[in-house]
């Protein structure tokens, strides 16, 4: 391939696979703002908290048996789905009639206790996570896609397409909308705000694991903290690009945000600017805030 073209198509690639992760976590904060006004700073340790149980499960630690790999998957998901319930039920619920920046912090702490009970049971050291896929999906002298990382956009795609149809398409989506606008209204109509909040939640929480395993098994290793570290402010920054009222914007804010990253790092050098990726990132997103606040795909109020 030429020289030139491979200075564009290799950021390109990498920009995809990486913003499409930044994009999973995305769409999970997008539906719990959209829903509850609610910004949940716990959504990237619960996809590395169900990574890391999946990758218990994959290699028989603990309480698991030495699971197929399909089996260790499906764990790692109901351990994100579970994760989503619990912090609803047990931090969200209780604070209803509190502030919102209350409901904000109390996510911050969900994260710092998931981070430290992750270390107390994995440990701090990078622990194998579960590999979904083996094989490469294309492999040239100087460009490599793993069938994980394709995988990876393929999800992502999937998932924001079936999230603005249930959105707008279904009777519950509906419901969610409805009870984040008016819950006083919607409970006088017999749609119940606690089952509507904890349903969000786990959608929320299936998200987070879905986006933790498939990055980890891009990285190929997990531990506490991993996807916090690696994902958190990439996906708020995703979430407000694309808008976070707009389920889609959170697939576009994540591409654009893996495609900011990936060029400023390859052309950018280090001496030069370090950690060109992050700082381009931030003028990025002040220049989309001061010229479109609502974001890309956001509706302006």
């Amino acid at each position: 391939m030429d020289p030139m073209a491979l200075e564009v198509v290799v950021p390109v690639v990498s920009g995809l696979i990486q913003g499409s992760v930044y994009g999973l976590l995305g769409l999970g904060l997008v539906l719990l703002y959209k829903s509850g006004k609610i910004f949940n700073f716990s959504q990237a340790e619960i996809g590395t908290f169900s990574a890391m149980t999946a990758a218990f499960a994959d290699q028989g630690v603990g309480p698991f048996p030495d699971l197929p790999v399909p089996l260790a998957l499906l764990v790692g998901l109901l351990t994100g789905l579970g994760l989503g319930l619990l912090i609803e039920r047990v931090v969200v619920r209780p604070l209803f009639s509190a502030a919102k920046v209350t409901v904000v912090v109390a996510t911050a702490g969900v994260l710092l206790l998931l981070v430290a009970l992750g270390g107390f049971l994995s440990g701090p050291e990078p622990r194998s996570a579960v590999r979904i896929l083996e094989g490469d999906f294309l492999t040239t002298s100087s460009l490599r896609v793993t069938d994980t990382g394709a995988l990876v956009v393929v999800v992502l795609a999937v998932l924001a397409v079936a999230s603005a149809l249930f959105f707008s398409r279904t009777r519950t989506g509906t419901a969610i909308i409805a009870v984040s606008q008016e819950p006083t209204a919607t409970r006088l109509v017999g749609i119940s705000v606690e089952r509507t909040s904890a349903l969000t939640w786990g959608i929320a929480g299936l998200l987070g694991a879905i986006a933790g395993i498939l990055l980890s098994g891009t990285v190929g290793v997990v531990f506490p903290g991993s996807l916090t570290f690696i994902a958190l402010v990439p996906a708020f920054t995703a979430a407000v690009l694309g808008g976070v009222t707009a389920l889609p914007g959170a697939f576009v804010g994540g591409v654009v945000v893996g495609m900011i990253e990936s060029f400023a790092q390859t052309n950018i050098p280090k001496d030069v600017l370090p950690g060109s990726g992050k700082v381009v990132l931030f003028v990025a997103l002040l220049v989309v805030l001061l010229v479109r606040p609502a974001g890309l795909l956001g509706k302006e109020t």
